[in-house]
């Protein structure tokens, strides 16, 4: 899976050229869709579009032959349309040629302009904020950097045990067989009934996971992301009792360890993720509302564009699948609607985007009927 970070954006978005191709288009990533090329033959359509733009530009045939080549080239590399995520989005121009296969879905889409069309790739990076994942068993600890859309494993090998013996001395193996015997038919979570063998399991599990929290916290001292535990329900409250760092969340995941991988894993952590990483955009939302109208919102493109490129725009809530076109004139600091899209201007609405986004500021790309005020394409929420 592809991963784009912030850098591949500025980068793209400071290359200059007259001819600046950008496609967008759903792909998938096994079935019949596959086996049969609809992809490719999407790209295909879309390519034939995007000729169709560039004769408009008066350039002949063969100048158009021999910029596209890189995507034709792509259309007929059957290799390549095996090995697809949810959307493909590639960027064309002069001797640069970037394609990213990656985990959102794409409304069909193609632009040709004087620089690349960014704006839908903006989702992976907001509303899906970075957390860890720790998963925990008695032998096998690992730890993970996820977003909605990535997952990474850390190495940590050299932070804490390796195994459990190592912290609580090497009578563990037959400390633990005689643990497992004496709770047959009770389940791992049972902690009672058999006096001091419990406690002194609990204690030297809990002497363990201790080791494991000041390990990690060498390396986590300085975070502020959240993390979340996946692990069985009775080890849980044990590292929660040892645990120092600030963020671990009081919630965790239930799963088979042994039998969960690392795509699943990452499917069960976004689930309880998610609704803690959505309460931004609501919070962002609410401070929309309550400031609309003292002059700390606009609705208005020709206000939101230059704020957007004075880096004035805390937050940018864009309507999904629309543009509005035009030219901005930066000494006039003037914005000039147009009615559709011509080769002389731009999308606006994608302009504003990129320079939000580059300046810090946050974009949110929503549908109509989830925007603070649904009678604009565009609401910015003005830094203080």
């Amino acid at each position: 899976m592809d991963i784009i970070v912030k850098k591949d954006i500025e980068r793209l978005d400071s290359l200059r050229s007259a001819f600046c191709i950008s496609i967008f288009m759903p792909t998938h990533r096994v079935g019949e869709d596959v086996l049969q090329g609809k992809d490719s033959l999407l790209l295909k359509n879309q390519l034939k579009e995007v000729k169709t733009k560039l004769e408009k530009e008066a350039l002949g045939r063969n100048e158009i032959n021999d910029l596209v080549t890189p995507i034709q080239v792509l259309i007929d590399d059957g290799e390549f349309w095996r090995h697809q995520s949810e959307g493909l989005a590639l960027f064309l121009t002069d001797g640069i040629f970037k394609k990213y296969s990656l985990p959102i879905r794409f409304e069909p889409f193609n632009y040709v302009a004087n620089s690349f069309y960014l704006s839908p790739l903006l989702p992976i990076f907001t509303g899906d904020g970075t957390y860890f994942v720790l998963t925990l068993e008695l032998e096998n600890v690992n730890l993970y950097k996820q977003t909605r859309y990535h997952s990474s494993k850390i190495f940590i090998e050299e932070l804490i045990p390796h195994r459990m013996e190592e912290q609580v001395g090497y009578d563990y193996e037959q400390k633990n067989l005689q643990f497992r015997s004496q709770h047959q038919g009770h389940g791992a979570a049972s902690f009672h009934g058999h006096g001091a063998t419990d406690r002194d399991r609990k204690v030297e599990i809990s002497r363990y996971f201790w080791a494991i929290d000041q390990g990690l916290m060498t390396m986590l001292r300085e975070e502020n992301k959240p993390m979340i535990l996946a692990c069985q329900d009775f080890l849980f409250p044990i590292y929660q009792k040892v645990n120092t760092y600030k963020n671990l969340l009081d919630d965790h995941i239930v799963c088979n360890l042994s039998e969960a991988d690392e795509v699943l894993l990452h499917e069960l952590a976004w689930k309880k993720m998610e609704p803690i990483f959505d309460r931004e955009r609501k919070q962002r939302i609410e401070l929309f509302k309550k400031h609309e109208g003292t002059g700390r919102t606009s609705s208005e493109i020709q206000g939101v564009v230059p704020a957007a490129l004075e880096g004035r725009i805390d937050t940018l809530f864009l309507q999904k699948n629309e543009n509005i076109w035009g030219i901005y004139e930066p000494k006039k600091r003037h914005v000039r609607i147009d009615e559709r899209a011509l080769p002389s201007n731009v999308s606006l609405l994608n302009m504003a985007a990129i320079r939000t986004f580059l300046n810090g500021g946050k974009v949110y790309v929503m549908e109509k009927e989830a925007m603070p005020d649904t009678y604009a394409k565009v609401n910015a929420l003005f830094r203080y």
